[in-house]
């Protein structure tokens, strides 16, 4: 894919002051693709994105000033797929406020599987991390795509299961030629190699919190539903699950300790009507996700079942169960929700697990 055929003149279109989401899906109401907007008459655009942008577009191309985006197109894996391209992702294209164009590093194929965003804190604790590696690697193992944002905490554990169950995504609010954090440049490296790095912003735009929400909004329209894990009253996951609301995603919270602060946005959007969730098998039940690969017919590695015969008839913490069997936790963990999701261990009250048979 790369870039359409006329990439210098969306390259142009975008750098169009005043020329905004909402603008520019008025604008492609009118107009099939960037180069027929450059050709029309400033007075037939006039009455579509008002004077000032219609004067801006009138200006033309200036190819000299685009040089820089276009040798970015030509590398190898980096992509720009306009709103117009039967590619770009129907999700998107059906929301009030579409993305005019997306710039992919990575596979621009993973857009078009079914995806789930986990999103939550930055400032998550290590149960929460646990919680949102597990989930997501169990949902990517089942067949959908896990998104996220790149941020600290949570995301950067929501990534590290999708990528390690299947496949995961991230958008972020910078250009694609910056990381940001920049701690997790590795990741986004790996993102790009096993996945995708998405973003509606220039190359070289940097991090700015007007930012974040618009890309929540791209988070949540690309997917079925939302989960949050670990998540304060005025927390910016909160938002990617209002607007998931609004968009008519399925909205997912995984509870936690009363007395947690991080705890109380996530009990805010239970009161509110999520679904509170305890494990991905109620994420793949409330979505009627159809097409996940039956559990009891997929291959264990030898010490899955091997945790089952440390289990007893009595229950067990995680702790214990990490010091007897000797691995991670996050292994721990990870082997414990496919056995919920088979039906062979219960997740009980406290913490405790049970095995069913």
């Amino acid at each position: 894919m790369n870039a359409p055929a006329d990439a210098l003149h969306w390259l142009a279109l975008e750098a169009v002051p005043g020329l905004g989401p909402e603008t520019a899906r008025r604008l492609f109401e009118h107009f099939t693709d960037a180069k027929s907007v450059f050709d029309a008459p400033v007075g037939l655009l006039k009455p579509i994105v008002g004077e000032a942008v219609a004067t801006e577009i009138a200006r033309g191309v200036n190819e000299a000033e685009h040089q820089a985006a276009l040798a970015w197109l030509n590398e190898p894996g980096n992509h720009f797929l306009p709103v117009t391209d039967p590619a770009y992702p129907e999700a998107l294209r059906n929301l009030p406020d579409p993305p005019a164009w997306l710039y992919i590093k990575g596979d621009p194929a993973w857009l078009g599987r079914p995806m789930i965003a986990i999103v939550g804190s930055r400032n998550a604790t290590p149960q929460g991390r646990r919680d949102a590696l597990a989930f997501a690697q169990a949902l990517a193992e089942a067949g959908l795509v896990v998104v996220s944002g790149l941020a600290e905490g949570i995301d950067t554990a929501a990534h590290e299961g999708g990528l390690a169950g299947g496949g995961s995504i991230a958008v972020v609010g910078t250009g694609l030629d910056r990381v940001y954090p920049a701690k997790n440049r590795a990741l986004a490296h790996r993102l790009a190699e096993q996945g995708a790095i998405v973003s509606e912003f220039a190359l070289g735009t940097a991090p700015k919190p007007g930012h974040f929400p618009r890309r929540n909004r791209i988070i949540s329209g690309l997917s079925l539903g939302v989960l949050v894990i670990e998540a304060a009253p005025d927390s910016g996951s909160l938002i990617t699950a209002r607007l998931a609301a609004e968009q008519g995603r399925e909205v997912f919270a995984l509870p936690g300790s009363i007395h947690s602060p991080l705890s109380r946005g996530c009990h805010a959007l239970i009161k509110q009507g999520a679904k509170l969730v305890e494990s991905a098998a109620d994420i793949l039940e409330e979505l009627r996700f159809q097409w996940a690969p039956p559990y009891v017919d997929t291959p264990k590695p030898p010490e899955t079942d091997a945790l089952l015969g440390l289990m007893g008839p009595e229950p067990m913490g995680l702790d214990a169960l990490v010091t007897v069997s000797g691995l991670t936790v996050d292994t721990v963990s990870a082997m414990l929700l496919a056995h919920e999701l088979d039906g062979k261990v219960a997740a009980l009250p406290g913490g405790l697990y049970q095995r069913l048979y």
